[in-house]
């Protein structure tokens, strides 16, 4: 029998995205979505747009395709019209790892999964695919969690997670606790502003010191292509003796030694709190 999934905010970018990839799947999609935009864009695809009352009972799956801060009261919303067993697919884990989940229905399931997104070094080979950086057309792996629910409907929430990002490389499976350190400890507290660090950096060098924007910014994406390769294994790493002295004299100037606190569960959970809440760090 074809799996009901119901997709709440279906016309919005991220729910666009998984709406359409669900649709190619065969699943039987209700494309939830009250915005007048988001509902343009679904009819424009041939997707039918439907309310709340209309998609949602009877549905397997739920897919909340919302923002973090909106998860939560949505969800309480809706509760009442959610069948015993159903489940709940979360695309984030700031939301439930800050406990803003129904706390009053354990007979629901609670899964949560994230696209890895495509890979800096990949085999891609079609002009498009290379330059996905999203996900969707190049291939990409995910991370999946169980939170609450029994053990068999694992299967069910990563064959669906499966389906609204592929083509994928890799599934993997960790606790909520591990994929909210992953996001937003690792992708957003900690590459992030190392990133947009870099981005600063490229401006200083531009604004301080003269040098063209386009000359910096070459060097320094070059420079990152050979580093990232090196050091993530991707290549032979053999960086010369003094750029490894370097590196450790610029650590001490550019890097705290407390950087790793930003992947602690306590100081992950603050986080998760800042962004579903706005009260925090």
């Amino acid at each position: 029998m074809t799996i009901s999934v119901a997709v709440l905010g279906a016309g919005g970018k991220m729910g666009f995205r998984v709406t359409r990839k669900l649709v190619e799947a065969g699943y039987d999609l209700r494309a939830v979505e009250i915005g007048d935009a988001g509902r343009d864009r679904l009819l424009e695809a041939n997707i039918k747009p439907v309310t709340s009352e209309e998609g949602i009972p009877g549905a397997k799956v739920v897919v909340m395709a919302l923002p973090d801060n909106m998860i939560g009261e949505v969800a309480r919303q809706i509760s009442p019209m959610l069948q015993s067993g159903a489940m709940l697919l979360i695309l984030d884990a700031a939301a439930p790892y800050a406990e803003d989940l129904p706390k009053d229905r354990p007979d629901l399931t609670y899964f949560v999964g994230h696209p890895c997104h495509p890979p800096l070094f990949n085999d891609e080979t079609e002009w498009d695919a290379r330059r996905d950086y999203h996900g969707g057309i190049a291939k990409q792996s995910i991370v999946c969690a169980l939170m609450q629910g029994p053990e068999e409907h694992y299967a069910l929430g990563e064959e669906i997670c499966k389906a609204m990002w592929s083509p994928i490389i890799n599934s993997y499976r960790v606790s909520v606790e591990q994929l909210a350190i992953l996001e937003p400890g690792l992708s957003e507290m900690v590459a992030m502003p190392f990133v947009d660090t870099m981005v600063e950096a490229v401006e200083e060098c531009e604004k301080k010191y003269g040098i063209p924007r386009e000359a910096a910014l070459d060097f320094l994406i070059g420079h990152l292509n050979v580093e990232i390769a090196m050091w993530f294994g991707y290549s032979p790493k053999v960086p010369s003796d003094a750029a490894l002295r370097l590196m450790r004299f610029a650590k001490g100037v550019v890097v705290k030694d407390t950087w790793r606190d930003a992947l602690s569960p306590a100081r992950v959970k603050e986080a998760s709190e800042l962004i579903v809440y706005g009260k925090g760090a």
